[in-house]
């Protein structure tokens, strides 16, 4: 059957020019000449009786038209490739590619990878904890791990946890500064940053919920990473408010000590993020059978304590 459809290479090159908003960029991407990939992008305009890109000075911006356009594309492309890898990859029909954040995989899921590998033997991941990865631009990935509020444009999400925030500290500080009697203006404060020059609210929501007032949250210590600022925590620099599911095990065994018996509810949380057409590939299924699982058995572990109001 004979498809009414432009060129794949003009196709191509919208794509690649409206995604970098640059015919410089995108010859440069395709490895052909800036008149090239400006004549492609023409005569599909041409051949579609609409404008897809309004040519700025300095860069290209989408029509409205070339908004609808390049997102089939994305979708079509990402589609042929997740194809041309499954068969490239036959031997390895087994292997699920995974992304997720840092503090996440190191705190939580990799302590857990031995049951998983126990439960299926013939699971085999692959994990990246680059934080410019990303699910909807790269067929690269099969699943990711995302902290938000669950809404990704194109994706499908199933929440894995919610945050639930706690003060922490070594138990060797706990214990030489509440023998006298509560004042975190004594302590160092532990932060974790949301942006270079932007703290997460963590800190004031903890005081407000432990009804704590007077403290000077300005100083102490900054950190990009959580994984970080419970590292500090755990050698007595000072105290941090932390997710307790990241650590769960430091209170277990004895290395972190909860610092009043109360809690605040994160407003996002963390799911498991997935293309629509990936829903039913048998080792994502796996995959995300097994974290429900490990989720329902760290629940179980978890102590009550007073949340906000």
């Amino acid at each position: 059957m004979k498809r009414k459809m432009p060129a794949l290479n003009a196709l191509k090159a919208f794509e690649v020019a409206g995604s970098t908003g640059s015919f410089t960029r995108a010859a440069e991407l395709l490895n052909v000449t800036q008149s090239a990939v400006s004549r492609q992008v023409r005569q599909l305009e041409e051949q579609l009786g609409e404008n897809l890109l309004e040519r700025r000075h300095h860069y290209l911006e989408l029509t409205s038209a070339g908004r609808v356009l390049l997102r089939a594309l994305h979708q079509s492309f990402d589609k042929i490739e997740l194809t041309v890898r499954s068969i490239q990859q036959k031997t390895h029909s087994n292997r699920l590619h995974i992304n997720a954040p840092p503090t996440f995989t190191n705190r939580w899921l990799m302590p857990r990878l031995g049951r998983l590998r126990e439960k299926h033997p013939e699971l085999e991941l692959s994990i990246t904890t680059r934080l410019q990865d990303s699910l909807a631009e790269t067929s690269t990935l099969d699943c990711a791990i995302r902290f938000g509020d669950g809404e990704w444009d194109g994706l499908d999400s199933s929440l894995l946890i919610q945050e639930r925030h706690i003060a922490v500290c070594a138990p060797s500080l706990y214990a030489r500064e509440w023998s006298e009697g509560i004042d975190l203006n004594r302590l160092t404060l532990l932060h974790v940053l949301a942006k270079e020059d932007q703290r997460y609210l963590t800190w004031k929501h903890w005081l407000d919920a432990a009804r704590i007032t007077g403290v000077d949250t300005q100083g102490g210590y900054e950190f990009d990473l959580l994984d970080l600022a419970v590292r500090a925590a755990i050698d007595g620099l000072g105290i941090t408010i932390a997710d307790w599911h990241m650590v769960a095990s430091e209170l277990a065994n004895g290395q972190l000590t909860q610092v009043l018996n109360v809690h605040v509810d994160g407003h996002q949380s963390y799911w498991l993020v997935t293309r629509p057409e990936q829903t039913l590939m048998p080792q994502l299924q796996l995959f995300s059978e097994w974290l429900q699982e490990e989720i329902w058995l760290a629940q179980r572990q978890l102590e009550p304590s007073t949340a906000a109001n």
